[in-house]
């Protein structure tokens, strides 16, 4: 909560420039003010912002899945008591490498992007902003059990489970929305 009252509040033309945004205008966080209290900073970062433009699962971009990853993450966290800035935050920087995972195997030779990524993605988001000891674990380790070494904290396992529950809707709409167009 003390990082709560230390962030700035969010004013009026932060909130309006953020539902000015394609692909946050739906988006059920917008309305929770507590959570984009958390968040605000990031939202609004460029190098955060040019996530849009990678495809992470099926149609899904990848600011798009760590805004889920990110609320779905917020709002577990805070039902249990939990630090749930932190795991707002960890949830919107966990993928943090921007690039193209798709090509980067081919274009660079590193074939192993699911166990390194989460070491990209914190090295990205430590230069951008300030993180603290909870936001780099739940980040460095949110592709566990892949990656062998559990996180250290709740938070970090609920970031986790958060990004597989999202990556597999992601997938399973994929599929569901390939179903639909084969019939038409």
């Amino acid at each position: 909560m003390a990082r709560l009252i230390r962030r700035s509040p969010i004013q009026g033309n932060i909130l309006k420039s953020l539902r000015e945004e394609e692909w946050l205008r739906d988006e059920e966080c917008l309305a929770d003010m507590e959570y984009l209290a958390c968040v605000h900073d990031i939202l609004t970062n460029e190098s955060f912002q040019s996530m849009k433009q990678y495809i992470q699962h099926g149609y899904t971009t990848t600011l798009t899945h760590c805004l889920h990853v990110s609320y779905y993450s917020y709002k577990v966290c805070k039902r249990y008591n939990l630090d749930y800035c932190s795991a707002a935050r960890a949830g919107l920087l966990h993928d943090l490498y921007l690039y193209d995972w798709h090509t980067h195997a081919k274009e660079t030779g590193e074939h192993f992007h699911g166990f390194t990524h989460p070491g990209i993605a914190l090295r990205n988001a430590s230069h951008i902003f300030e993180l603290n000891a909870t936001e780099r674990d739940a980040i460095v380790k949110h592709m566990w059990p892949l990656t062998m070494v559990p996180p250290k904290t709740w938070e970090g396992f609920v970031v986790s489970f958060a990004d597989k529950y999202c990556g597999l809707v992601e997938t399973v709409l994929r599929y569901q929305n390939r179903k639909v167009a084969a019939r038409a």
